[in-house]
């Protein structure tokens, strides 16, 4: 790849696999520690319930904390934020590794997820700085593209690491992760929101960027779309340990058996998005990737349906299909909503990664213990996601038919569109 990115001193590609590297810590985060749930739930006395937590208490904290991480890096830069949430990211993870029981656990991933946002939120922000367009919208597209690596790759290293030590190594190697995510911070990340863009570094100005974008009915009925849809392809990433060892019968070191169709069609969904970056509308991008999604949602319902279907490998083939279609439609939606609101992208993306979180967190840690006894219960959760999610869209549309066009070159202006 020979192109360079917007300050022409580095190859477009070092900025791809950094920005990649600081959204991959949050699936990281979750999914490494997946094939550990047995060893830990067994040394603290805990069920599956109580083990869910470890996910639940790190996405709510996330999601609780998600907020204020994009208003404050439009009022001191994108760097600053990104260092200090994973500065705290990497002392949290020691607590982890440190943990005696599972009340100060869940403590450390209350705090990991309270920080983990400084560079998984802000980074995506940071896309949309620097390019405008069908760039932007291949640039999105390619990191998510990586991202979707994360989810396949972390349960198999957590694997590894149980091979060699304790569950505790699965935190240790996050240590790691987060020392090494500041590092390309520091010496490869430009600052790409300049001062003279900056809002001021006071509570009603920070608050603000947040009511304009809450305050904002285009702003609901595309986050709602977005995180409606994408949470029909989670419950199977929240419910990896349930649907791996309960549903599948399979050990510690098979979740890859999910995690790659899963993340697979997430990748090919990507490259499509990318693909048809300045070639098609984003209404029609969308539009195709959530009725390829809920074609996904269908058939995983009449396999889950089925007696001689409902173990591997068809148990993943509909997932497959979901994350084809999440990969073509979630990077495009992110773009809509960042260019809503030029002058605050952070408060925006926070608030849309706010929504989104919550109910993931939710999903994972309410929804899917009670609608995970079997596969096709699973399926119909999802298919409802998927369901409610293109709801949002078409009431989208119907309202704006221009919204979210083919991108354009140029931003569109900060006004509160409804």
């Amino acid at each position: 790849m020979d192109e360079v990115d917007a300050s022409g001193k580095r190859p477009l590609w070092v900025l791809l696999v950094t920005l990649a590297s600081l959204t991959m810590l949050g699936p990281f985060t979750i999914d490494t520690a997946f094939p550990a749930f047995g060893r830990m739930g067994t040394e603290f006395h805990a069920d599956t319930a109580e083990m869910q937590l470890v996910v639940t208490a790190y996405m709510l904290a996330f999601a609780a904390m998600s907020p204020f991480h994009g208003p404050i890096s439009d009022a001191v830069g994108r760097r600053p934020v990104m260092i200090a949430g994973l500065s705290v990211y990497l002392l949290a993870s020691i607590g982890c590794a440190l943990a005696p029981n599972l009340t100060v656990l869940l403590a450390f991933r209350v705090l990991q997820g309270l920080s983990a946002g400084g560079g998984v939120i802000v980074s995506r922000a940071v896309v949309r700085d620097m390019f405008e367009g069908p760039q932007a919208q291949k640039l999105m597209s390619r990191v998510t593209m990586i991202f979707g690596i994360a989810p396949a790759v972390a349960p198999i290293i957590g694997g590894l690491l149980l091979r060699t030590g304790s569950w505790r190594s699965i935190f240790w190697f996050l240590v790691v992760v987060a020392a090494l995510m500041i590092a390309l911070v520091v010496f490869v990340l430009p600052e790409s929101h300049p001062t003279h863009r900056r809002t001021a570094f006071v509570p009603k100005v920070l608050v603000a960027g947040l009511v304009r974008a809450g305050r904002s009915a285009a702003f609901h009925r595309l986050s709602w779309a977005a995180s409606l849809s994408f949470a029909g392809y989670f419950v199977y990433v929240g419910a990896a340990p349930i649907f791996v060892v309960d549903l599948m019968h399979k050990g510690e070191d098979d979740f890859w058996m999910l995690f790659v169709p899963l993340i697979g069609g997430m990748i090919i969904g990507s490259a499509i998005c990318s693909w048809s970056s300045g070639r098609m509308s984003a209404n029609r991008l969308v539009t195709g990737g959530m009725l390829f999604g809920l074609f996904g949602a269908l058939v995983n319902v009449v396999l889950a349906a089925v007696t001689a279907t409902q173990d591997l490998p068809w148990a993943v083939v509909g997932p497959a299909l979901l994350g084809v279609g999440s990969g073509v439609c979630y990077p495009a939606l992110q773009l809509m909503l960042l260019d809503m609101f030029p002058a605050s992208r952070g408060a925006t993306v926070s608030l849309f990664t706010f929504f989104t979180l919550v109910l993931n967190g939710l999903t994972a840690g309410f929804v899917t213990p009670h609608t995970s006894g079997s596969t096709l219960a699973l399926a119909l959760t999802s298919l409802t996601g998927l369901v409610l999610g293109f709801v949002f869209w078409t009431f989208h549309l119907r309202h704006r038919p221009g919204a979210g066009g083919r991108l354009r070159a140029a931003a569109v202006p900060a006004a509160d569109p409804t």
